[in-house]
């Protein structure tokens, strides 16, 4: 029987939201959906390459179709609505004060309907930006800086960046060029390190923080089984489709992990074999990134199982 929907407090008390969080392939999507039903849930999509559209198969996207809830356009997959999901154009750049705001709107939505918000994720950026109300660097856009750094490759402003602000590998995505050169953009203009300008303020969700606790061995075959998947499903179709409708292998969708590989494969730089091999192994380092970034937060409860998390949660439930 499911247990009663989140009993939210008056006004002036913070919104309680869950958040399901950890690494690729963890079993995050699966575990959301048995809490949503359990617990009269609606989930928020907090990761950076599943709000893009046309890219299904290589992001993990689970089945499903676009519907209306209470006005607004929903994802719905097995019978629980899904927000910020498959949403964007594969072309548009989407930041994490941009992802944190339609993330508070959405919650605001689903605590009318008196239902318990699920954000679901593996971007922590976007999982912070919301539990530690991240205030973000206002530095605006110079066009003649960034055409002047959209000349150099990908590796020279990684290495650039780097070199002039390590720790932001821990909060850039080093994969999307546009990414990189804002960041160097925000350096140069402020003069200051772009790790240092997201300080955390007040409060803005009462959070409650799960995350699947899998063996390095398990994730390992996880991921490995899901490449396989995607390419069972269509991955390489999925790319070939979106390069013969125009898409630049630039955009930022394409930036997911796979995509670059899998168009070398169509280009004739790789065979397909060496593709998924290597589809497996930047997958792998992804997972250990987002690993080592969840890590450092102890405020995540590790859960073995969907019975632990069900345990978990309905005493934070009753709690409220």
């Amino acid at each position: 029987m499911n247990l009663p929907a989140l009993r939210q407090k008056p006004s002036k008390r913070l919104p309680r939201v869950l958040f399901v969080v950890g690494a690729t392939a963890s079993g995050k999507t699966d575990l959301a959906v048995a809490l949503a039903k359990r617990f009269n849930g609606e989930i928020i999509n907090a990761d950076a390459r599943q709000i893009y559209r046309h890219v299904e198969i290589g992001t993990g996207i689970p089945s499903g179709e676009r519907k209306s809830v209470g006005g607004h356009k929903a994802y719905m997959h097995r019978g629980v609505p899904h927000y910020l999901m498959g949403f964007l154009p594969p072309e548009e750049t989407y930041s994490a004060a941009e992802w944190r705001d339609s993330a508070l709107k959405a919650i605001e939505g689903i605590i009318r309907r008196k239902h318990l918000p699920i954000v679901v994720g593996g971007t922590g950026l976007y999982i912070s930006s919301l539990v530690d109300n991240l205030s973000f660097p206002n530095v605006e856009a110079h066009p003649s800086f960034r055409e002047a750094y959209e000349g150099k490759s990908l590796d020279e402003l990684v290495a650039l960046l780097l070199m002039l602000d390590p720790e932001s590998r821990e909060i850039v995505d080093l994969r999307n060029k546009r990414r990189v050169i804002r960041a160097l953009e925000v350096i140069t203009f402020t003069g200051k390190k772009f790790s240092a300008l997201r300080a955390k303020g007040n409060p803005i969700v009462d959070a409650l923080q799960i995350g699947i606790a899998r063996t390095p061995a398990e994730l390992r075959q996880r991921i490995d089984e899901t490449v396989d998947q995607m390419f069972e499903k269509g991955m390489v179709r999925e790319v070939r489709d979106l390069m013969r409708s125009g898409i630049s292998p630039d955009a930022p969708a394409l930036s997911a992990i796979g995509y670059r590989v899998i168009i070398d494969y169509l280009n004739g730089n790789t065979t397909l074999a060496e593709a998924t091999s290597r589809f497996k192994q930047l997958t792998w380092l992804y997972a250990k990134r987002q690993i080592t970034w969840f890590k450092k937060d102890a405020r995540i409860k590790p859960v073995k199982d969907e019975d632990e998390a069900v345990r978990v949660v309905g005493e934070w439930v009753m709690r409220g």
